[in-house]
């Protein structure tokens, strides 16, 4: 039985290296591709992001003021009732570590209780945070709520310049 292995790369996929600056016979010497003269045709001839040919950049020219709450911010890991009705059984304890059995959370962050989702059954909650909806369906089902806020957030380190003066 012959068999024909014909194998070779597909068109295109080896292709040669551009080899640049080897003289005017190779139809890539003399500027090599850099066209004539300038800064961008030297040797470590290059410039940054946002650099305007000398001119005062306009991340330099604009004003940086103001403050932005974003390091300080409280992010929650939402779970609904329907769900948490779903995954435990009358009388457990519903906390971070139940929830990450479950997999209803993940990582540390916060556990935040909405009222989502149809609920009956008499469970113990503690967690860091539930809407007004939600206590008030877990207590009508006979289950209890302790919150349990979480700490804030450290604040992020902020390099202040030393003065140069003696003290």
């Amino acid at each position: 039985m012959a068999h024909d292995f014909n194998l070779h790369a597909p068109v295109g996929a080896n292709k040669k290296k551009k080899i640049l600056g080897r003289g005017q016979g190779t139809g890539r010497g003399t500027t090599a591709g850099k066209g004539n003269k300038g800064q961008k045709a030297r040797s470590g001839g290059k410039t940054y992001v946002g650099f305007e040919g000398g001119q005062m950049p306009l991340y330099r020219r604009l004003a940086h003021r103001g403050f932005s709450n974003y390091p300080f911010k409280k992010e929650w890991q939402i779970v609904n009732l329907g769900q948490i009705e779903k995954f435990f059984e009358a009388g457990d304890t519903v906390d971070l570590a139940s929830l990450h059995k479950k997999g209803l959370a993940k990582g540390a962050d916060p556990v935040k209780v909405l009222s989502n989702g149809d609920f009956s059954k008499k469970l113990n909650f503690k967690v860091a945070a539930a809407s007004a909806g939600a206590k008030e369906k877990i207590e009508k089902a006979g289950g209890s709520i302790a919150l349990n806020p979480p700490l804030p957030k450290a604040r992020p380190k902020v390099n202040k310049k030393k003065t140069g003066g003696k003290k």
